[in-house]
């Protein structure tokens, strides 16, 4: 049976340190709180790296506040991943050099060779001082939902594998052609063949942005899970107001018995699995990872 963690996306998120339910203080410093999230957690997910590009110094930091053993997943960069970004998302200096545009926002499709390559390489220097410490578990390229199933969108996946070689990726997907009858078995091989983990997900159902529970194991050294909630009221919601409002769910004791169960079923085939909650709402993710960790210890 392969190891179990169990952890939250973010630490700092704005929605559970306003709650002041699970830190002491909302007032506590940057620090306390990562140090005090790794006395309840040995993993989190850390989701500011979606937003802006890492830095060296913020890695080392996190290195440093965290006890020997703590895991860090990573977002990938959005602009690495297809997602969209107001060009200010861009260092100082890459901004001068993309020129003036008129766009409101930019995709990798408008920057140069010589731009992408740059985003990668202090992408990759940047999460180096989680990796030196084994720290880093793994690097998750979450695509956007106009992501779809073809042959482009694998040529991108391929891409980002070669310019993250060396690093475990863990791959989500968030439109439904992904996992249709006639897709699913081809999207695992090819996670398969490229050695990323496949991510589970648990979400609201019935969107086009809708991924189906897929319980498999690509990778036989990780497995991810990440859990959404299952509000279907905000799950597509527009003008809410904090993206952790689409999340506002809190999972049953029934509803963390059953994913138990499927999650030991993955921790049978894999050498370790993550499983992070991700309905950042207050602090319901913080108590179903606790809770959640007490059903898996009882096993």
């Amino acid at each position: 049976m392969g190891d179990i963690l169990v952890g939250t996306a973010s630490w700092a998120d704005k929605s559970v340190v306003d709650s002041g339910r699970f830190y002491p203080s909302p007032a506590m410093s940057a620090e306390a709180r990562l140090r005090y999230y790794a006395t309840h957690f040995p993993l989190v997910e850390v989701d500011s790296t979606y937003y802006a590009l890492p830095s060296v110094a913020n890695a080392q930091l996190w290195v440093e506040r965290s006890p020997n053993g703590f895991v860090f997943d990573l977002k990938a960069f959005r602009l690495l991943t297809g997602h969209h970004a107001e060009p200010n998302a861009l260092p100082a200096d890459l901004r001068r050099a993309l020129g003036p545009t008129e766009k409101v926002n930019v995709y990798y499709r408008d920057l140069s060779e010589e731009i992408r390559l740059e985003l990668w390489r202090r992408f990759r220097t940047a999460i180096e001082p989680l990796r030196h410490a084994g720290k880093l578990g793994a690097v998750l390229l979450q695509f956007p939902p106009w992501f779809v199933f073809g042959r482009a969108s694998f040529a991108h996946i391929t891409h980002c594998a070669e310019m993250l070689a060396g690093y475990r990726l863990a791959v989500e997907f968030r439109n439904k052609s992904w996992f249709g009858e006639k897709t699913r078995q081809e999207v695992l091989a090819f996670e398969r063949t490229q050695g990323l983990t496949h991510v589970v997900v648990d979400e609201p159902q019935g969107f086009t942005s809708s991924i189906p529970q897929v319980w498999e194991v690509t990778d036989p050294n990780l497995a991810i899970v990440r859990l959404h909630g299952r509000n279907r009221e905000t799950w597509e919601q527009k003008d809410l107001p904090s993206s952790a409002d689409r999340f506002n769910y809190h999972y049953s004791a029934a509803e963390l018995g059953d994913i138990a169960a499927l999650v030991r079923r993955l921790a049978s085939e894999a050498r370790r699995v993550h499983v992070l909650f991700n309905n950042c709402h207050e602090d319901k993710a913080q108590r179903n990872a606790a809770a959640f960790t007490r059903l898996i210890q009882q096993a």
